[in-house]
């Protein structure tokens, strides 16, 4: 059993429980499940409570890449698990609720708002999906199918059931899923259609946050890039990632000399205080739209509109800000 000396602020020990595998469970691996049942779990712990046999799937013991089938009985151990300190706000929990742009039985397509983390963690109390979930408690089972930065908008997709999680996990990784982003970078893009492949390496500066550089030891990416419109010294920017690294639009656009504007982490301090001076309140980046088919082989196809801030500064900000850039 996993062992404090005494609780910490935030964290309750559970029971032992026993949970029967239904159909949308199935297919899991059995670490990925207990990651759920145990929020706040190092993964180490984890996998020291399947290794000590703590964790019985059907009376015996199970390696943690066991996939979990219907009618298994998972005996989940006693442990520390995270709490939340406080509920959301109702305010701020309803206002993530009116962004929904779709929804059906399996899926719902979000219309993100920037400054909003898709999960909490690392500092951050709640994120998009313990906002909805805490608007929506009936959606027990709610999970992100992919990511998108804090200070990105946009479309953001999540499953309402495991069976599309697993589903839409599989068009990811077959490439299979069509996303769009808006993008404006300092200069007049002189590149034409781009490929950009360059391979991308995450490393963790002091305090864990993230920086991608371009490296060969790194892992294969690939954004196509068209110019839209020039803006005095800004171009805006159609982006097409053909992969899902971290940072991948921003590291791949400052890698050919073209940083987005408003990147604090990498692009240049002074084009980004002058594009603040005009009006530019933070990273212009913007998931424009995603598509992919169902499970029955209809398309579907998702758009958000571009956001209210960046929509004014390119009607009003943009093209003052390049004048002042080129003086």
């Amino acid at each position: 059993m996993q062992r404090k000396s005494e609780q910490e602020p935030g964290t309750r020990l559970t029971q032992v429980r026993k949970i029967r595998i239904d159909g949308e469970q199935a297919g899991q691996r059995i670490d990925n499940f207990l990651r759920r049942e145990l929020p706040g779990v190092p993964k180490g712990r984890l996998y020291r409570l399947l290794r000590r046999g703590e964790v019985r799937v059907n009376g015996g013991r199970i390696r943690a890449e066991y996939k979990l089938a219907v009618g298994d009985e998972v005996r989940v151990p006693p442990a520390w698990i995270r709490v939340e300190a406080s509920a959301p706000s109702a305010g701020l929990s309803a206002s993530i609720a009116d962004c929904v742009l779709y929804e059906d039985k399996r899926l719902l397509v979000i219309d993100k708002p920037t400054g909003i983390a898709v999960h909490g963690g690392s500092g951050i109390s709640h994120g998009v999906i313990e906002l909805l979930r805490h608007a929506r408690p009936e959606l027990r089972d709610l999970s992100l199918v992919h990511r998108i930065d804090r200070e990105t908008s946009g479309c953001l997709v999540l499953a309402k059931k495991r069976s599309a999680l697993r589903e839409l996990h599989g068009k990811f990784r077959d490439g299979l899923v069509e996303k769009n982003y808006l993008a404006l970078v300092v200069g007049d893009w002189q590149l034409g259609d781009q490929l950009i492949d360059k391979p991308l390496l995450v490393r963790h500066r002091k305090g864990g946050e993230r920086h991608v550089i371009v490296s060969e030891d790194g892992k294969s990416a690939q954004t196509r890039m068209q110019l839209s419109r020039t803006y005095g010294k800004y171009s805006l920017m159609q982006c097409s990632p053909l992969t899902g690294r971290t940072h991948q639009i921003r590291v791949h656009a400052q890698s050919v000399g073209y940083a987005l504007a408003g990147d604090e982490r990498y692009g240049d301090a002074e084009d980004n205080r002058r594009a603040k001076k005009f009006g530019l309140p933070r990273l212009f980046l913007h998931a424009q739209s995603i598509a992919f088919a169902d499970d029955r082989g209809n398309d579907l196809h998702f758009t958000a509109p571009l956001a209210d801030d960046l929509e004014r500064f390119l009607t009003k900000g943009a093209v003052e800000a390049g004048r002042k850039r080129r003086s």
